[in-house]
C-alpha cells in the first residue's frame, strides 16, 4: 500500500493559495495606482499645472524645494489612507497586512525604476515610501483587528464572552421563573397547587388549643 499523505495543517494551503495571492496583489497594485492617479489629477487641476504620467510613476517631482513636491508627498500619504480600505476589503487578515503593504511599495519601487530607468536618489522620495508603508501597515493591522474582534450577531442575539446573557436571551422563561420575588406579609404562606388553586397554611397550635 502506498504511504498515506498527511493532511496539510489548518490554514496552510486553504486560506490563501498562490493564485489567489497573486490575484490580490495585482488588484491591490492596480487600485494603488488608480487612486493615486485620481488624487494627483485633482491636485494638478487645483494647482493649475499639467498632468503627466511622470507625476505618478516618476520620483524626481517629489522634491522638498518646490510646492508641487510637498503637495505630491501629501497626496501619496492620502493615497496610503485609501489603500487601508482596500487592504481591509481584500485581505481582511491582520497578520497578512504587513506582507501586502510592503509588497505594494516594493512593486512601486520596481515600477518607478523601470519607468525612469534609474534608481530613485531623492531622499524625500525614500522617506515618503517608508512613511507610507508604516502608515498603511499600522492602520491596516488596526482596522483588521478591530473587524476580527467585533462580536458576531445572529439575528437579535450577540455572541459574547458572557454565557449568562446568551442563555437568558434564549430561555427568557427561566429568567422569569427564577426572578419572581418572594411573597411577604400575610401571603408568605400561600402558594399554588397543581390544579392552579391557592392554599393557605394555618396555625397548628391554635387548632389544637381549640
Amino acid at each position: 500500500m502506498p504511504p498515506r499523505r498527511r493532511p496539510p495543517p489548518a490554514g496552510a494551503r486553504t486560506d490563501l493559495p498562490p493564485l489567489k495571492i497573486v490575484r490580490k496583489i495585482f488588484v491591490l497594485q492596480a487600485a494603488y495606482y488608480v487612486s493615486a492617479a485620481a488624487l494627483i489629477l485633482f491636485t494638478t487641476l487645483v494647482y493649475g499645472t499639467a498632468f503627466s504620467l511622470d507625476l505618478v510613476l516618476g520620483w524626481d517631482a517629489i522634491r522638498g524645494d518646490t510646492t508641487l513636491g510637498w503637495m505630491l508627498g501629501l497626496v501619496w500619504m492620502l493615497n496610503s489612507l485609501l489603500c487601508v480600505m482596500f487592504l481591509l476589503l481584500l485581505v481582511s487578515r491582520s497578520k497578512l497586512i504587513p506582507d501586502f503593504a510592503l509588497t505594494i511599495h516594493f512593486l512601486h519601487l520596481l515600477t518607478t525604476s523601470l519607468y525612469t530607468r534609474s534608481i530613485p536618489s531623492n531622499w524625500l522620495w525614500w522617506g515618503l515610501q517608508c512613511g507610507s508603508a508604516a502608515l498603511m501597515t499600522f492602520l491596516g493591522v488596526w482596522a483588521c483587528q478591530w473587524r476580527e474582534l467585533r462580536p458576531i450577531s445572529f439575528g437579535s442575539l450577540t455572541v459574547s464572552g458572557n454565557a449568562t446573557q446568551t442563555s437568558n436571551a434564549v430561555f427568557p422563561s427561566r429568567v422569569e421563573e427564577h426572578s419572581e420575588p418572594f411573597l411577604s406579609g400575610r401571603s408568605r404562606g400561600r402558594g399554588r397547587n397543581v390544579d392552579g388553586g391557592e392554599y393557605e397554611m394555618t396555625d397548628i397550635k391554635g387548632d389544637q388549643a381549640v
